[in-house]
C-alpha cells in the first residue's frame, strides 16, 4: 500500500482516550496480597480474571506465528465488531460498508453506533463483482469495509481477497468465523503486507466452543492497542479463558471435529441429490448449506413441526433455508423430514 497513517481514519477522541491499565495485570509479582481490586477474599470464583488475557495471548501467538501484541480477545467476535466500529466511525458522520448478503451484526452495530450501512451486493453466485466494489467504495468512502469469507450466510469463499484490501482506503475487516472449513489459506499471512487490515477469527464454529464466547482479532500492533484501549476492562471471563487454553492444547481433538464435520458435509451433500423438493444446493466452504426449495415455506414449517430449528433466508434471498451441518443422527433425521416434504 502506499503510506498508510492509522490516525487518519481513528476517530480524534480514541485517539486522546486513555485505557484502563490493571496494575495487577501488567506488572508480576511472586506472591502478592491482592487488596486493590476491592473483590471478596472468599469464594470460587472472587478473583477478576486477568484484563490482558496473556495465557492466551501467548498460545496463540505461538500455534499462529503472530505477535501476542498483534492480538486481540473479545467477548465473541460481535463485541470485536463494535469495538472496531467505535474506533474509527464517527456517530452521525461515517459509515460502514458490508457485502450483501452476509452477517447481519455488522449492520447492526454500526446503526447502534449511528453509522449509515452501505450495502454492495453480491450477484448470482453471491460473489463480489468488482467494479460495483470500486464505484461503491468511492462514492461513499466508508471508514470500514466487512468482508465475511466464507460468507455467512451463503457459504462461498470470496476470491482474490487482497484486491478489496489494496483497493479500500479504510479499514479492511476479513471475517474468518469458518475458515478451519475452507482448506484456504488465512489472510492473517498478509498482515505485515497490509497495515489496514484485521482478520477475525471465532472459538465458536470449528473449535466447538460457542458456549465460551470468545473471539480473536488480528491486525497491527496500532490498530489492536486502539482495540484494546475502548474495550471493558474485563471483558472475557476467566472460566471462557481457561476452557479456550484448555482446547488449545487438544488440538488433535478440534482436528478429529473437524474431519468429521467435513464427513457430514460430504454425506449431506450426497442426500441431498436425492431430495425432490431441493432445486438448488449452494457451495459452501463452511459448516452450513444454503439450499434453495420448491414450497419453502411448507418445508421450513414442516421441519419447525419435527423439531428441526434451520434459518430461513427467504425473503432476502428467496426461496432459501441455511441448514447447519449437524452429527449423523440429526443429519439423518434431517434428511427423513426433507423425504416426507416432496409431495408438499
Amino acid at each position: 500500500m502506499k503510506e498508510f497513517n492509522i490516525n487518519t481514519l481513528v476517530r480524534k477522541n480514541i485517539l486522546e482516550l486513555q485505557p484502563y491499565i490493571s496494575f495487577r495485570d501488567n506488572n508480576e509479582f511472586e506472591n502478592p496480597v491482592l487488596l486493590d481490586a476491592n473483590e471478596s477474599p472468599f469464594g470460587e470464583l472472587n478473583r477478576y480474571p486477568d484484563s490482558t488475557q496473556k495465557e492466551l495471548k501467548q498460545k496463540l501467538s505461538e500455534i499462529k506465528n503472530i505477535s501476542a501484541s498483534q492480538i486481540a480477545v473479545g467477548n465473541g467476535s460481535d463485541e470485536l465488531i463494535d469495538l472496531i466500529i467505535k474506533v474509527f466511525c464517527e456517530p452521525k458522520k461515517d459509515s460502514i460498508l458490508m457485502m450483501n448478503p452476509s452477517f447481519a451484526m455488522y449492520g447492526f452495530y454500526a446503526s447502534i453506533n449511528e453509522n449509515k450501512v452501505i450495502k454492495l451486493d453480491l450477484n448470482e453466485n453471491f460473489e463480489i463483482v468488482k467494479d460495483d466494489f470500486l464505484t461503491i467504495s468511492n462514492d461513499f468512502k466508508s471508514k470500514i469495509f466487512f468482508l465475511c469469507s466464507p460468507n455467512n450466510p451463503t457459504g462461498n469463499s470470496i476470491e482474490d481477497i487482497e484486491f478489496y484490501i489494496q483497493n479500500f482506503k479504510g479499514i479492511v475487516v476479513v471475517d474468518e468465523a469458518y475458515i478451519e472449513f475452507s482448506g484456504k489459506k488465512s489472510c492473517t499471512e498478509l498482515l505485515d503486507k497490509y497495515p489496514n487490515l484485521i482478520v477475525l477469527q471465532t472459538f465458536s464454529k470449528a473449535w466447538g466452543m460457542a458456549g465460551t464466547r470468545v473471539g480473536i482479532a488480528y491486525s497491527s500492533q496500532e490498530i489492536i492497542k486502539l482495540i484494546n484501549t475502548v474495550k471493558a476492562p474485563y471483558n472475557v471471563n476467566s472460566l471462557s479463558l481457561n476452557k479456550i487454553v484448555e482446547i488449545i492444547s487438544k488440538q488433535e481433538v478440534v482436528n478429529s471435529n473437524i474431519k468429521n464435520t467435513l464427513n457430514e458435509i460430504a454425506w449431506l451433500k450426497n442426500e441431498f441429490q436425492s431430495v425432490k423438493c431441493i432445486k438448488k444446493i449452494y457451495p459452501t466452504d463452511a459448516n452450513f448449506f444454503l439450499i434453495e426449495f420448491e414450497n419453502v415455506e411448507k418445508i421450513y414449517e414442516k421441519l419447525l413441526e419435527n423439531e428441526i430449528l434451520t434459518s430461513k433466508r427467504s425473503p432476502q434471498i428467496p426461496n432459501c433455508i441455511r441448514i447447519n451441518v449437524g452429527n449423523r443422527e440429526e443429519n439423518t433425521q434431517l434428511i427423513q423430514v426433507l423425504k416426507q416434504c416432496q409431495t408438499l
